[in-house]
């Protein structure tokens, strides 16, 4: 065949027009989807639970454990009778009273403050963003105040709110006022959730500008910080939270370097495929490259409580197995206890713009929701003592401090 025809069809060139038109028609499906999947109020609901879990929640002992602290102790919520009157439900703004109440053990202690966690990965597709969520939503079950920011242009954690980030944010509302110095705290940006406990600073594609306005700010003030213009900018509210997690663009960037320089502690999902892992080792590399570059030849440094290697839609295959082993001998200790399955029910859940802690009655039924929802809470379980180990160092250098 003579491709250069004049006689050969030629299909038509694409113009900015055709682009900005096909623009429109992305962001009306965007929003017609959305109301679809969250009928009938169009907004996201805050989950329910039974007794019992409330009761595992709390950490009480005996199936009448709630009931009997409701006649004990009118100041907690009693929670509402279904229409048959025999199981009673809470709200999560009711349990998250009573988890409070009765693991006071492992809220934040006095002197104390929010402990920052940046998820990151340079590579898509790796549950960054759905990782960030379920931390941020299984730390307020366990009674947490959680402070979540996004700063990837994409806006993927906003839309896991309910909430479409290019039309219902404007730039204002994203952390973009910290960069161009309108701003000195995210405060004004902070808005409430559907989920009890969580505030969200949302992204919508606005915020690329950052990527231009911090080298150009570098370059005309070689004093300025391009990187820890973030970490200053939660410098007023780190006394308001007892967490701030930070959901990172899957790109090196300078948002990205705000955020893992804001960071007490990192946490990178990762899958056990060949090419998330050779993603990852470039990760490091460059991360180190970088804190050199910005930090050392400046006389300063940076430390984290925590770094987590978490492996993430893993499934039962070979190459599983042996990435695997890569992983374990590469970053040892690093890598979590405990992994995130590959299953029916998490892909479903993303679909409908939700995690495994959006759950639905039928969902507490499914064996492959409890599978995904097991792990999860023990992710959030790890991390909570992590948590932990870092308020008690900040206790113990405050204390260190007065004396």
């Amino acid at each position: 065949m003579d491709y250069l025809s004049p006689q050969l069809a030629m299909p038509p060139v694409i113009s900015l027009d055709d682009i900005n038109k096909q623009a429109e028609i992305a962001a009306g499906m965007m929003s017609s989807i959305r109301s679809t999947m969250l009928m009938p109020r169009a907004a996201k609901k805050e989950p329910v639970f039974g007794a019992d879990e409330l009761s595992d929640l709390c950490g009480l002992s005996g199936r009448g454990a709630v009931a009997h602290y409701i006649k004990e102790r009118p100041d907690l919520p009693s929670g509402m009778l279904t229409t048959t009157g025999r199981k009673r439900h809470f709200g999560l703004s009711e349990a998250r009273v009573w988890v409070r109440e009765f693991q006071k053990e492992k809220l934040r202690p006095a002197g104390a403050e929010a402990i920052t966690i940046t998820v990151a990965n340079f590579k898509g597709g790796t549950t960054k963003t759905t990782t960030s969520m379920t931390l941020a939503q299984g730390l307020s079950i366990q009674g947490h105040k959680v402070l979540v920011i996004d700063t990837d242009p994409q806006g993927s954690l906003t839309t896991l709110f309910g909430i479409l980030p290019d039309l219902e944010v404007e730039e204002e509302q994203t952390i973009l006022p910290l960069v161009d110095g309108s701003q000195h705290s995210v405060r004004p940006m902070i808005r409430k959730t559907y989920w009890d406990g969580l505030d969200l600073v949302p992204a919508c594609s606005g915020l690329f500008a950052a990527e231009f306005m911090l080298p150009s700010l570098q370059q005309s003030n070689p004093e300025f910080e391009f990187w820890s213009v973030l970490d200053m900018g939660i410098d007023d509210v780190r006394g308001d939270y007892d967490v701030i997690i930070i959901d990172s663009p899957p790109a090196l960037s300078y948002l990205t370097i705000n955020s893992l320089f804001a960071a007490n502690g990192l946490i990178i999902p990762l899958p056990p495929e060949t090419l998330d892992f050779a993603s990852l080792s470039q990760f490091w590399q460059l991360f180190s490259q970088l804190t050199g570059s910005l930090l050392q030849k400046r006389g300063s440094s940076k430390v984290f409580e925590f770094q987590n290697v978490l492996l993430s839609k893993v499934s039962k295959s070979v190459t599983t197995d042996v990435v695997r082993q890569w992983i374990s001998q590469t970053y040892g200790a690093k890598v979590l206890p405990l992994e995130i399955p590959r299953t029916a029910t998490t892909s479903l859940k993303s679909a409908e713009f939700g995690t495994v802690y959006d759950a639905t009655p039928d969902d507490l039924k499914d064996r492959t929701y409890k599978r995904a929802r097991e792990a999860y809470d023990q992710f959030v379980e790890h991390v909570e003592r992590q948590i932990a180990t870092a308020w008690r160092r900040q206790v113990m250098e405050q204390n260190r401090v007065a004396a």
